[in-house]
């Protein structure tokens, strides 16, 4: 758990890098202000809603109701999957309206490199819901901290979601 808190002040540190060189670039003009696709709204109430349901799937873990873990987990998972398709829509939807990466202002790519940066991290995290998912089929199983695994994973995909409200908050603000 230790380690992973180390992680999570890294990747703080690095997204407050991200946002503080955003709104210095943003000072500096020549800088298109656009609106938020309705589609990033939809994935931060999924990702809120994942965060619930693996909130409700560590505590059936916790109290050895494992079968509806096993079910939470993997709406978690799914939840997961689809914020991250929400997201590449979103993307989709900028560019359609031409805010582009490689544009000749710097608005959109600071969009597209947080927001991308953030979805990795989430990717990752999906990753080990995917692993926990699968094992979830074996439980129990016997372990010398038993809910250490469990705690890790949502301290992890806890972080991730109040990450990216802070993220869309910003965005939302500074645009």
């Amino acid at each position: 758990m230790f380690l992973l808190w180390i992680a999570i002040g890294s990747i703080i540190m690095m997204f407050a890098g991200l946002t503080s060189a955003y709104i210095v670039r943003r000072m500096q003009g020549n800088w298109e202000a656009y609106q938020l696709p309705t589609i990033f709204w939809i994935s931060s109430g999924v990702l809120i809603l994942s965060s619930i349901c693996l909130f409700v799937a560590s505590a059936n873990y916790k109290r050895n109701n494992y079968s509806t873990y096993r079910n939470f987990l993997g709406i978690t998972l799914l939840l997961g999957i689809v914020f991250c398709v929400l997201q590449y829509k979103g993307w989709q939807a900028l560019m359609n309206v031409g805010i582009l990466l490689s544009d000749q202002t710097p608005s959109g790519a600071f969009l597209y490199v947080i927001s991308g940066l953030h979805a990795t991290h989430v990717l990752g995290g999906i990753v080990f819901l995917l692993i926990f998912w699968i094992k979830s089929f074996k439980l129990p199983y016997p372990q010398e901290y038993p809910n250490l695994g469990i705690d890790i994973l949502s301290t992890y995909w806890h972080f991730i979601g109040i990450l990216w409200l802070y993220l869309f908050g910003f965005f939302m603000y500074y645009q």
